[in-house]
């Protein structure tokens, strides 16, 4: 049991970021046209949540943008049906109309962005998307975002 007490006391010295809940997201995106995560989790203690992407390509905005957009999953449909490159880098190609709950700025290979998103406008169990809205990136580039 003393061996027990130790290694649980050691492990949580050592490891504590295991335990913790995380208020910031970070996410990679590459010229393959992938992220690395297909789930992102924030812990329903945070208010606000810190979401950094980097773009560890290096092609170039224009040729192979990427940016992180959350919204409802019953949205997805609706918002990758309206992106369209008249809506210009600034919007992400999205409509200004668009039922976005957060999103990151476009970059290109070798960038980095962040934004403070509040988590408030997130409800606990229902279920949203995150993807790239760079046109066509959408089918390879999205995930699961909660709230837990």
């Amino acid at each position: 049991m003393k061996i027990l007490t130790i290694f649980l006391t050691v492990f949580f010295s050592y490891f504590p970021q295991v335990w913790a809940a995380s208020c910031a997201v970070e996410i990679n995106g590459s010229d393959s046209m992938m992220f690395d995560a297909k789930e992102i989790n924030v812990g329903s203690e945070c208010t606000d949540f810190a979401l950094t992407l980097t773009h560890t390509g290096g092609l170039p905005v224009n040729i192979m943008g990427h940016n992180v957009v959350i919204v409802k999953e019953a949205d997805f449909k609706s918002v990758v049906g309206a992106i369209n490159m008249s809506h210009g880098v600034a919007e992400g190609y999205l409509s200004p109309e668009s039922p976005v709950l957060a999103k990151t700025a476009l970059i290109g290979g070798g960038e980095t962005t962040s934004v403070t998103v509040d988590a408030g406008i997130f409800e606990k169990g229902q279920s949203y998307t995150f993807f790239c809205s760079f046109p066509g990136h959408y089918t390879m580039m999205k995930g699961s975002f909660s709230i837990n």
